[in-house]
């Protein structure tokens, strides 16, 4: 007996195939975190290098303990940061490219949600020796939301660094799941930290330092991704001084202290901070401008190529008075906006871990991760192809612009780079400096 299927049947199968192929790979123990769908766009896959993975620890010195502030005035702490480095690497024989990573549920001195370990999976190998047959590589620094980790993004700092990059992610104290504090040593410290990890990473590359990075990591070519309350440093970190509103806004919460006044548009220091090493930033769901962050003069600042990229219903940072006027303020930087439709805030970060689904585990946790419309390792494919045509334009004059000069709507025709009839739900748009 013959069996006659219609058009539209043939689609529904096909879809129906695709999708149980998707999920099986998902939950296939050899399927890692960042590890390319069966419908991931072309630039997502992994590189050619193999990626080795270190923690360093740095100490900066003589920074304002805002936590201790009274009466306008604070005392002096040195702030400890560890840092995940990921670059590209020699796999001995007989050795496999794996890490267990260590990371934490929860929030500190929390009771509802009690700090709860769990580890995951990741492709790189802990200590590996640097490959160095190809000389130096750019930097990209990671900064993370608020609470989070180094550990965030490692779908995306893998990829990366397998792509020929030093890629180095910072545990900012204080801001993390596990020593979570008052929400203003974030905003005091964000920019502060992702410029003094980019100091200390140029002075260990320098010769003679006699560290790893060695001439191996190349600060003077540098990129700045941040996702949330990382999203408000890097724009912060490379030109988009903070307005008067908001240092009269620390000010009072902080009983009186001026320490946040250094970051401010017009600030002598902060003009000073300028630092043309920084080649391109990416903010995910950059957190502030519905704050009164920025004004348009702060955001005129801001003129290194930046890819922003948001969910349209984000109800943490904002859209269209927060991400999307922050890109429309920009006017002196060639600037693009990645939406996801539907996407709320969480368009960064890796998948829910396993430890999130266990019996008793807050929903906060597994929410922490998830996106209500989206499936989160699609994001990660995605976010790995775009960032990677974006760096790799500005950071190693890379031939991508056809990945990115793509129709405005997803829907109405296919992209570069995506496979036929799965580019749906995205916008990408584009402006020059003015």
């Amino acid at each position: 007996m013959k069996l006659f299927f219609s058009k539209e049947l043939l689609t529904i199968l096909v879809l129906a195939l695709i999708t149980t192929s998707s999920f099986a790979q998902v939950n296939d123990p050899s399927f890692i975190i960042g590890d390319a769908l069966p419908d991931a766009p072309e630039l997502s896959v992994r590189g050619d290098y193999k990626v080795g993975v270190r923690t360093l620890e740095l100490i900066h010195k003589n920074q304002v303990d805002i936590l201790q502030s009274k009466g306008g005035a604070a005392p002096l702490y040195n702030r400890h940061l560890k840092i995940e480095v990921w670059y590209p690497a020699i796999i001995p024989p007989g050795k496999t490219a794996l890490v267990s990573y260590n990371s934490t549920l929860g929030l500190w001195k929390d009771s509802a949600r009690p700090l709860i370990p769990f580890s995951f999976n990741g492709r790189a190998l802990r200590d590996a020796t640097p490959d160095l047959s190809a000389g130096k590589f750019p930097l990209i620094i990671v900064s993370h939301g608020y609470p989070g980790s180094r550990l965030l993004l490692t779908y995306l700092t893998e990829n990366l660094a397998s792509k020929g990059y030093v890629v180095v992610a910072i545990d900012h104290t204080e801001s993390t799941y596990s020593d979570r504090s008052p929400f203003q040593s974030t905003l005091l410290n964000r920019a502060k930290d992702i410029l003094f990890v980019l100091n200390e990473l140029a002075d260990l590359a320098k010769p003679g330092s006699k560290d790893f990075l060695t001439g191996f990591a190349d600060a003077d070519n540098t990129a700045l991704i941040g996702y949330s309350m990382g999203g408000y440093g890097v724009l912060n970190a490379a030109g988009a001084g903070y307005s008067n509103k908001f240092d009269t806004s620390f000010s009072q919460m902080t009983g009186g202290s001026n320490a946040i006044k250094v970051r401010t548009t017009n600030n002598d220091e902060f003009k000073a901070s300028y630092d043309s090493r920084i080649k391109a930033v990416v903010a995910f769901a950059p957190w502030g401008m519905q704050r009164g962050v920025w004004d348009a003069e702060g955001l005129q600042g801001l003129k290194v190529p930046t890819l922003f990229v948001a969910g349209n219903l984000d109800d943490v940072s904002g859209y269209e008075d927060g991400t999307k006027a922050i890109y429309k303020g920009a006017v002196n930087a060639n600037r693009y906006l990645l939406t996801y439709e539907n996407g709320r805030h969480n368009v960064a970060p890796n998948p829910p871990p396993a430890a999130s689904l266990k019996a008793g585990v807050s929903f906060n946790e597994y929410y922490h991760y998830a996106e209500p419309s989206w499936n989160e390792y699609r994001i990660n494919n995605i976010n790995q192809h775009f960032v990677t045509a974006f760096v790799g334009i500005y950071l190693k004059q890379k031939e991508y612009g056809k990945y990115l000069d793509v129709p405005e709507h997803s829907n109405e025709k296919s992209w570069t780079g995506f496979k036929p009839r799965t580019a749906t739900g995205l916008e990408l748009i584009h402006a020059l400096p003015k």
